[in-house]
């Protein structure tokens, strides 16, 4: 059995856990029977409420102090020295079609560590981690195009709805790649 054929025959729990799997290298996807339960990183970008494979998310820092990338599109927030390195900071929303951030309080900055090279997505506020068991999933919960390409499942806990997203994919995509004019 082909492993796309395998990914078909699995309930869409299931099927999220395998799809991560494969996000991260792991080549076909591991026998789920018996998961019982996935964690990801929550996160709210505007109104809406999303989560992140945990192993995606080197890190969550505050907003550093930023200098502009002259040229660059307007999502790309500019580059910043966290800790001796250099990291680009993007404006998630604004990448994905929402409007524009505005400085709060309350914005992270989701790392993850690409190929060796890190990435940043700004963030309205995290919510930390989050467990969702197979009964929270959802997937009727509907989410706008721009934030279909990216999406891998969506949950209901805590009386919101949860979109799930690979930041990963996102960072590795012609849209993010293409950053410039």
């Amino acid at each position: 059995m082909s492993a796309a054929s395998a990914l078909r025959d699995l309930a869409p729990f299931d099927l999220l856990l395998a799809i991560e799997a494969q996000l991260r290298g792991g080549g076909d996807p591991p026998s789920t029977a018996g998961a019982d339960a996935w964690t990801g990183l929550g996160f709210r970008l505007r109104e809406r409420w999303f989560a992140v494979p945990g192993d995606e998310v080197r890190e969550v820092t505050g907003r550093p102090r930023l200098t502009r990338v002259p040229g660059a599109k307007p999502w790309l927030l500019g580059v910043a020295n966290v800790r001796g390195k250099l990291l680009t900071v993007t404006d998630l929303g604004g990448l994905l079609d929402c409007r524009p951030a505005s400085e709060a309080r309350d914005q992270r900055v989701l790392v993850l560590d690409l190929d060796g090279l890190p990435a940043g997505f700004l963030v309205d506020e995290v919510a930390g981690q989050r467990r969702f068991v197979p009964e929270d999933q959802r997937p009727a919960i509907t989410a706008p195009a721009a934030f279909q390409p990216w999406r891998l499942g969506a949950f209901h806990r805590e009386g919101r709805d949860w979109l799930v997203l690979s930041l990963t994919r996102l960072a590795r995509s012609e849209r993010f790649i293409r950053a410039g004019h």
